[in-house]
């Protein structure tokens, strides 16, 4: 029987170590903190978004970050194994908006306790508060590990799935990147993925905790348009956050790095009109509120609290009555409410992303199997490896998809 060590225990290294154990290996997972799981709890806002109910070409496209390296492992396991593997083991699903799937209870806790359920069915052995510190390897094959502690697992295979370098108090703190390194493996330098942005623009702390949906949002540098997402987004004391921000911190990032400057984004508040369409829908609210000041005119419009900011961007004052407004300025407020302006200074730190871009090379690893070409019997999964996708699930799925994979590649190692 072929003895597999998965280092992390995490959305990845559970699923390995499922693989591994349903195959019939001796598992043994070593997880860092206390307790195993604890990045899966705090996913999709403590609810867990587990995966996407999309066809596989949907949920490549939407890991930009060397998504199709990922197709071999996505379909020996799929967004529907996943579904099917918590559903028979007592977890009910349910899929929402835009096709992500959340247990019905609402609770990451449940997914987290159906997967050590599983776990200790097939009878593997999950030891925590254990840090690993070393692959152990003999000329061109990997023997075991090291831990902090001098204490020595021996192994037939090594599968390395301890996260990327977001949330460190989670256990994601970078440790894998240093095992995979000391092998000799190249690492793609890290940054955040699905990370909040930062803002100098004045007025950021007076719409804090202000929500917005069914906006259009897009980056330009320089005044060239880099990216743009449709959805939901948040006002911070820092900045902007939400899912669509999310999606388009990569592109910042990159921006960033690049030492590219002039970051604006851009807001569309209305996206489902067009600019003639708003400006008469503008005029209709002007005849019914004629009498009003600007201020007071436009609460059908907006958020009370974002029709001080649109009315000075549009350079428009707030206390002029509804009836004095000239065409000129009617077209500036329209202008404004199709492009509201949020200079961008960065990204939040990489501690605080969601997903960490950047990692082990997939150039080095073997895409169907998960190993590495490197050494015999070491294997990566998870966030560890250079791959990052959009909020919705797909990062998940894509943890799942290649632990599955790593732990079945190397029960027959």
């Amino acid at each position: 029987m072929n003895k597999v060590i998965v280092v992390g225990g995490g959305a990845a290294g559970l699923l390995a170590a499922v693989a591994a154990a349903e195959h019939g290996a001796q598992v043994t997972v070593l997880e860092k903190m206390f307790k195993p799981g604890k990045k899966l709890l705090i996913t999709g806002k403590g609810r867990c978004n587990i995966t996407n109910d999309c066809d596989l070409q949907e949920i490549i496209k939407n890991i930009p970050g060397n998504g199709r390296f990922l197709n071999s492992a996505l379909r020996q396991f799929t967004n529907e194994d996943v579904v099917k593997l918590l559903n028979d083991n007592g977890l009910e699903t349910k899929v929402e908006r835009g096709g992500r799937v959340f247990p019905v209870s609402d609770q990451a806790k449940d997914v987290v306790d159906t997967l050590l359920k599983i776990l200790h069915d097939l009878g593997v052995e999950l030891v925590t508060d254990i840090c690993v510190t070393e692959v152990l390897t003999d000329t061109e094959k990997v023997i075991g590990v090291k831990t902090k502690s001098g204490k020595v697992f021996k192994a037939d295979a090594v599968i390395v799935a301890a996260g990327g370098a977001s949330y460190p108090g989670t256990g994601s703190d970078g440790s894998g990147f240093k095992l995979a390194e000391k092998l000799g493996h190249a690492i793609i330098p890290l940054k955040p993925s699905l990370v909040p942005l930062t803002s100098d623009s004045p007025y950021i702390p007076d719409l804090q905790g202000l929500s917005l949906r069914n906006v259009q949002a897009t980056v330009y540098s320089s005044g060239s348009k880099a990216a743009s997402e449709f959805g939901e987004m948040l006002f911070t004391h820092f900045g902007v956050s939400g899912p669509i921000i999310l999606s388009l911190s990569k592109t910042v990032a990159a921006l960033l790095k690049a030492n590219k400057t002039n970051i604006d984004l851009l807001i569309d508040l209305k996206p489902a009109l067009t600019f003639e369409k708003l400006e008469a829908r503008v005029q209709r609210d002007f005849e019914q509120y004629s009498r009003k000041q600007l201020l007071n005119g436009m609460k059908d419009l907006l958020p009370q609290r974002l029709i001080p900011v649109v009315l000075d961007q549009a350079y428009l004052d707030e206390e002029k009555p509804v009836n004095q407004i000239s065409k000129e300025e009617r077209k500036r407020l329209v202008e404004v409410l199709k492009g509201l302006s949020v200079s961008i200074t960065g990204t939040r730190p990489l501690a605080e992303a969601i997903v960490t871009a950047g990692g082990v090379s997939v150039k080095e690893i073997e895409p169907k199997t998960l190993r590495s070409k490197l050494w015999q019997g070491l294997y990566f999964a998870g966030e560890v490896i250079d791959i990052d996708g959009y909020t919705g699930g797909y990062n998940l799925q894509a943890a799942f998809s290649t632990g599955y994979a790593a732990g079945t590649a190397a029960t027959y190692q």
